[in-house]
């Protein structure tokens, strides 16, 4: 039963993934899409690919925040290999146990880290990625123009600074009450989630270099935010189609090109898929972790 649910699962996917790329490529000129990518600037993707490496080890070391308030020690090196393989089971394993699923099972298994509190930690990890990602979301709100009327009102930016100001402290009050376990982490764990996801936003502005994009590139960014909010929901693999989409109905707002905007969402799926593929031949031997 649960293999049948698994492979449906993978299905669903697979359809979804398939529908929203047709929705983009109808949407877009192919034929403008190739010339764009003829004209790369590839030397500007090594940064792009480097940013983007360390914006995942910012990530692994906030996880490694949370295990140690569970009192699970893992070494910095380890816990970064552990972090990779759950990034291929993410997206090349999209309809078994998945990543965090995987972490949760092995170091159950070998520690005996009770499962709650592994997934509990797993949980505020993708919380404390969303929370970072909402609070530059409020800020690029104020700081781009947007070409939708009730954007511009006073109420709008006023919500937008209550943003700013509630984020952190709402998120707080969250963890005070779900994830007491960890809250002595609280601080230099969001510090690391905003680490990387600078990271990733100085990643992205290295892909529009390479793409010959140098206006707009807030806007660029606000969007990129967005679609990855949405390509975190998981109905297509890897967030593939569903982060495209959000670009093609967003350009006309935003003021950003749309067949350039598809193109740099592809180029960083490309980084993303390159980087955990790396996964696949990593080696998690938990017996040498190197701490005691």
């Amino acid at each position: 039963m649960t293999r049948f649910k698994n492979q449906f699962k993978t299905f669903f996917k697979l359809v979804l993934t398939g529908l929203a790329l047709y929705l983009v490529f109808r949407k877009i000129d192919t034929a403008q899409l190739f010339d764009l990518v003829k004209t790369i600037h590839w030397f500007w993707l090594v940064p792009a690919v480097l940013l983007f490496i360390l914006s995942k080890v910012a990530t692994a070391v906030r996880l490694n925040q949370y295990f140690k308030n569970i009192g699970l020690i893992l070494s910095e090196k380890l816990n970064f290999r552990l972090y990779l393989v759950g990034m291929f089971y993410n997206l090349f394993l999209p309809g078994g146990i998945g990543g965090d699923g995987y972490k949760v099972y092995l170091l159950n298994k070998e520690f005996k880290t009770p499962v709650k509190k592994l997934l509990q930690a797993a949980l505020l990890d993708r919380l404390g990625g969303l929370v970072a990602i909402v609070f530059l979301l409020f800020g690029l709100f104020l700081l781009v123009d947007l070409d939708l009327e009730f954007l511009e009102s006073r109420l709008w930016n006023g919500l937008m600074i209550a943003g700013l100001i509630l984020t952190i402290p709402g998120f707080w009050i969250i963890q005070r009450l779900v994830f007491k376990d960890f809250l002595p982490s609280f601080w230099s764990a969001n510090l690391w989630s905003f680490a990387g996801q600078i990271a990733q936003l100085i990643c992205a502005w290295f892909i529009l270099m390479a793409l010959g994009i140098d206006e707009n590139i807030l806007a660029y960014q606000l969007v990129f935010l967005l679609s990855s909010i949405v390509a975190v929901l998981p109905l297509t693999i890897g967030g593939v189609g569903a982060r495209e989409l959000v670009f093609v109905y967003a350009h006309q707002y935003a003021g950003i090109e749309e067949t350039a905007a598809v193109a740099f969402s592809l180029i960083f799926f490309l980084i993303t898929a390159g980087v955990s593929l790396m996964g696949a031949f990593v080696k998690v031997d938990l017996k040498e972790n190197g701490i005691n």
